[in-house]
């Protein structure tokens, strides 16, 4: 058995073609992310991966859409979207595949 810790991953992501990692996968990427209200991403898009976005904690905004706890949320490659935490939000994210700098801001 090993133990990892999420504070010791970057942004929370923590399974995916990347340094540091708990499961290295060029299949998938996976994490948990928080955000404080008010918070916010910007505009972006993936030219290749899907993004699926579970809101599982908290309201949250995506190109003008309110979501909330329980709503999960598929970004297809090349739809953009942006990120604005409207209360302290946490969501969990699984993209498919990971594809190393395929983010790309609008």
């Amino acid at each position: 058995m090993e133990l990892f810790k999420l504070s010791d991953m970057t942004k929370g992501w923590f399974v995916g073609n990347f340094s540091p990692t708990v499961q290295r996968s060029d299949a998938v990427e996976v994490a948990v992310k928080t955000y404080a209200a008010g918070s916010h991403e910007a505009r972006h898009l993936h030219k290749i991966a899907q993004e699926i976005t579970l809101i599982l904690q908290g309201r949250a905004r995506m190109n003008e859409t309110v979501y909330e706890a329980g709503d999960i949320v598929v970004i297809a490659p090349g739809e953009s979207t942006d990120f604005e935490a409207l209360t302290d939000v946490t969501t969990v994210v699984v993209k498919t595949p990971s594809v190393a700098g395929d983010k790309y801001e609008c």
